[in-house]
């Protein structure tokens, strides 16, 4: 069921980094987004794929992780994402990418998941260093990066606190948690 998939599709940010992804998988993955919805039909999005330990490891270093955790500087060696798939804007299809690439990250990360996968969209990205690793065209714009692996880590959804709390945080046994605003909380209005 839908419902459960999202509710199992969690930001992770731990992995088995040991565990090879399959480059196939990764251009199944892909396919999901390629197949999902486009601000009229554009389709300006390009992906790169890795799977590779040495750029992983290039990759890794040009990205910000869990902004709310202000003591964790990200997974540690052996818990770092095994892939990454890059989505790319290609401005001589279009200039304004919109929400396709939230899009396109979703059907990624659901895909991932049905897998028994799970994966991290993240935007804090040193694109420029990005486009070097990449020898990228200045016609390509980083927009976001997805990790990708097999998940090392639980995480669950719980209510937010009565003060109104909405950031992340984790628990002495390392379990994640990620608050959710109530559902009578976020429908203004039913008519």
């Amino acid at each position: 069921m839908i419902e459960d998939l999202i509710r199992k599709n969690r930001s992770c940010r731990r992995f088995y980094q040991n565990h090879p992804l399959d480059p196939d998988l990764l251009k199944d993955l892909v396919n999901l987004a390629r197949l999902s919805a486009s601000g009229a039909n554009r389709q300006p999005l390009v992906y790169i794929l890795c799977g590779d330990p040495a750029v992983n490891e290039d990759i890794f270093s040009c990205l910000g992780w869990a902004a709310y955790l202000k003591d964790w500087p990200g997974p540690e060696e052996g818990e770092r994402p095994a892939g990454y798939i890059i989505i790319l804007g290609d401005t001589q299809v279009s200039t304004d990418f919109g929400v396709d690439h939230g899009i396109a990250a979703q059907s990624i990360l659901l895909g991932a998941r049905e897998k028994g996968l799970a994966g991290c969209m993240i935007a804090t990205i040193n694109r420029k260093r990005i486009g070097k690793i990449f020898n990228l065209d200045d016609r390509y714009e980083v927009l976001l990066v997805i990790a990708l692996g097999e998940p090392r880590e639980t995480v669950v959804i719980e209510a937010v606190s009565p003060d109104g709390d909405i950031r992340y945080w984790r628990d002495e046994k390392n379990v994640h948690h990620v608050p959710k605003r109530d559902l009578k909380d976020i429908i203004l209005q039913t008519r």
